[in-house]
């Protein structure tokens, strides 16, 4: 008889398998404990644990106290725990403790947050900077919450009102969807399939979020222009420019990505666009292919961070390299969408910038480069709400124009969040600033008003000051150092050049003394004149 089915032999076992991984991860859980927890009152094994308030229960087996984990407790305590941190911090001098400080507050804060939001430290981190903290709860709250669902009419199929109608009729739930937009609608909910309705196959509408209508909406196309879409896919936005033009003039719908251009040409066919052409090409080297348009829209490749609610990976997903490289390029394309736009055009010269991001590295940032690098300048983007970008932020300070652009956030306009700034393009010149300078603004502050030596040659003729003037590769040096270069050179043997010695041999016949009977150089120049008159004296006669 084998050994487990003996009844006669009982072996006194230990704790088993399960028993031993149950302890090692007791142990695990005990680290991230807050300290100065209080012990809740233990409870039998086997017991039911209640749901919604059930609490950190002890139970003792063979002598051993060990600790069940009981997460919608945990998270319960952490959110108490942050509202009182909040009211705190709101009124510190009064409500902190003795002996803390209010770094130690804001760390603990912190940590308690990306438990709770599940966000990286330093993803909170940057929200901390841009939001106060009353606000930053609600991004954060706000960003746990899916946006409503908004459609555009196509306007060159159909009206809203009829649009509205047939899907009413279909069961749909929808109102307009703000008294700044004549074409949108939000979907409450629906009993057929929003993507799928005859309406929606027939090109009647778009899927279109409410932020991605603003940008169309700031650049205010007009009929018979030419429009470059420099980062199109899917096609919304170019369609949205087609519907605003009437079909009229010519959009330049281009993507870097062959891929996503394949959503981009079925959207155009399905809406009825004709006069849209879609191209591949990399956005930074598009001036050099095509250009002289009379506006550019760069929705630019960002982070994400506007966009949580609908990918939630970016709370863990994205660090600081992550975000200067996203900038990088976003300065190379804005500069390209500049250089690609007609200053001198009759109804345009405007570039509309925007990203699905709220960092300042990716927004103001770039904008106030653009500005410094680029001859234009920052105008009303004709939308009457939204907060204003930042001026200031840490210890940057930005143009002060920067006011005129717009951040929109999920908390305050139930919308993603998004950033637009629109530029007016005012010379197709591009402004040199002196090597390992970036901009003649920043040159000016560390450049001498009164320069010690000329950049220009002698020979060269004066130029304009409104022109930029020609960057030499090499600097002229200073007279006074040239001296001393030719000085050295003539101690160690080697011949001057034949004009400096013409000059030196010219000063030392200046202040030779004059020897009797000898007239000087002066005296002989000086003597000239009068013969040549002497002359013409005896000629008159």
């Amino acid at each position: 008889m084998g050994r487990k089915l003996d009844p006669a032999r009982k072996e006194k076992r230990g704790p088993g398998r399960k028993a031993r991984k149950q302890r090692g991860a007791e142990v695990e859980l005990a680290r991230f404990l807050p300290p100065g927890e209080p012990s809740p009152a233990p409870r039998r094994p086997g017991s039911a644990v209640p749901g919604s308030l059930c609490v950190n229960s002890l139970v003792v087996h063979n002598s051993l106290t060990v600790i069940l984990p009981a997460e919608p407790l945990d998270l319960h305590i952490i959110h108490q725990r942050i509202k009182g941190n909040m009211e705190v911090l709101q009124n510190f001098g009064v409500k902190r403790e003795e002996g803390r400080t209010r770094q130690e507050y804001l760390a603990l804060l912190r940590r308690d947050m990306a438990a709770y939001y599940s966000y990286s430290d330093f993803l909170l981190k940057k929200l901390m900077d841009i939001f106060p903290l009353p606000e930053l709860i609600n991004f954060l709250e706000a960003n746990e919450v899916p946006r409503p669902v908004t459609i555009r009419t196509n306007t060159l199929k159909t009206r809203r009102r009829d649009l509205a109608q047939a899907l009413i009729n279909r069961g749909v739930n929808l109102d307009p969807l703000g008294k700044w937009s004549k074409t949108g609608l939000v979907i409450y909910d629906s009993s057929v399939p929003i993507g799928a309705t005859p309406e929606y196959l027939a090109g009647h509408y778009m899927l279109q979020g409410a932020s991605s209508l603003l940008p169309v909406m700031a650049l205010a196309p007009q009929e018979n222009e030419r429009i470059l879409d420099m980062c199109c896919a899917p096609g919304g936005k170019t369609s949205y420019i087609a519907q605003l033009m009437k079909n009229t003039g010519m959009i330049l719908a281009n993507d870097s990505n062959a891929e996503r251009l394949r959503s981009v040409v079925g959207n155009l066919h399905r809406l009825g666009v004709t006069n849209a052409v879609v191209s591949n090409c990399d956005g930074r080297q598009f001036p050099k292919v095509l250009g002289g348009f009379d506006r550019v829209l760069l929705d630019a490749p960002c982070s994400g961070t506007g966009v949580i609610s609908k990918d939630p990976a970016v709370k863990t997903s994205k660090d600081e390299k992550d975000i200067l490289r996203c900038a990088h390029l976003q300065k190379e394309l804005i500069l390209s969408a500049i250089d690609s736009v007609n200053a001198a055009s009759e109804t345009g010269g405007y570039i509309v910038y925007c990203t699905c991001s709220i960092t300042v590295e990716e927004n103001e940032w770039v904008v106030d480069y653009a500005l410094k690098k680029r001859n234009v300048r920052l105008v009303a983007t004709g939308l009457n709400f939204g907060k204003e970008g930042f001026t200031r932020f840490k210890d940057r300070r930005f143009h002060p124009s920067l006011k005129s652009t717009r951040r929109f956030y999920p908390h305050t306009h139930n919308m993603d969040g998004f950033f637009i700034a629109k530029f007016k393009k005012f010379s197709n010149a591009i402004p040199k600033a002196q090597k390992g300078s970036t901009s003649s603004a920043e040159l000016s502050l560390w450049v001498p008003p009164v320069a010690p030596f000329s950049l220009l040659s002698d020979e060269e003729p004066a130029v304009e000051a409104a022109s930029p003037l020609p960057v030499p590769d090499t600097i002229v040096e200073p007279q006074s150092k040239k001296k001393k270069l030719e000085g050295s050179k003539v101690a160690k043997g080697q011949k001057k050049p034949q004009s400096a010695l013409k000059k030196r041999r010219s000063l030392q016949a200046q202040h030779r003394p004059v020897k009797a009977g000898r007239p000087s150089p002066r005296m002989l120049c000086a003597r000239v004149p009068t013969r040549k008159k002497s002359r013409m004296n005896q000629n008159e006669q």
